[in-house]
């Protein structure tokens, strides 16, 4: 559960909802690609905004305190189901199955150093099934790939 509250994606919730993207300090090229609603800055703020206040205060309690109330809501909302990765699902169900391991191929990045886009793309060659996604990152573009091969290999099953 934990791992699903402090992804990146929950952390950029929490710093779009404080709007620390418009009180961040970027640089040219950030603030001019959009770095300021980026999930990975955003998710990093966040992250260093815990740091600080611990650092602050050096009380582990009190940061915990303020952080719990940051991710109260969230708390109650995660189910188990939602604590495994499409990835990790993806793979459980091919071992379950005995259909071996999926393999995962970088097929393209591009894009400038601060605005990367990855290809993936994933393939089950037993069930003779694949799926392709883009996004700003490789890990991302597999779990988006991984969820697609999901429902795809699913129908088979």
């Amino acid at each position: 559960m934990r791992s699903q509250l402090v992804r990146g994606d929950t952390l950029a919730v929490i710093a779009r909802e404080f709007q620390l993207g418009e009180l961040m300090q970027l640089g040219d090229g950030e603030r001019k690609s959009g770095g300021h609603n980026r999930d990975s800055i955003l998710a990093d703020a966040v992250e260093a905004i815990i740091a600080a206040i611990y650092l602050d205060c050096q009380d582990v309690e009190k940061t915990r305190t303020l952080v719990l109330e940051w991710f109260d809501s969230r708390l109650t909302q995660v189910s188990p189901e939602q604590q495994k990765d499409a990835k990790t699902r993806l793979q459980e169900l091919l071992q379950k199955r005995g259909l071996g391991l999926p393999v995962y191929t970088l097929i393209e990045q591009q894009g400038d150093a601060h605005a990367l886009q990855f290809e993936v793309k994933v393939r089950v060659d037993v069930l003779k099934a694949e799926a392709t996604a883009k996004a700003s990152g490789r890990k991302k573009a597999e779990q988006i790939a991984a969820d697609q091969l999901l429902v795809k290999i699913q129908e088979k099953l």
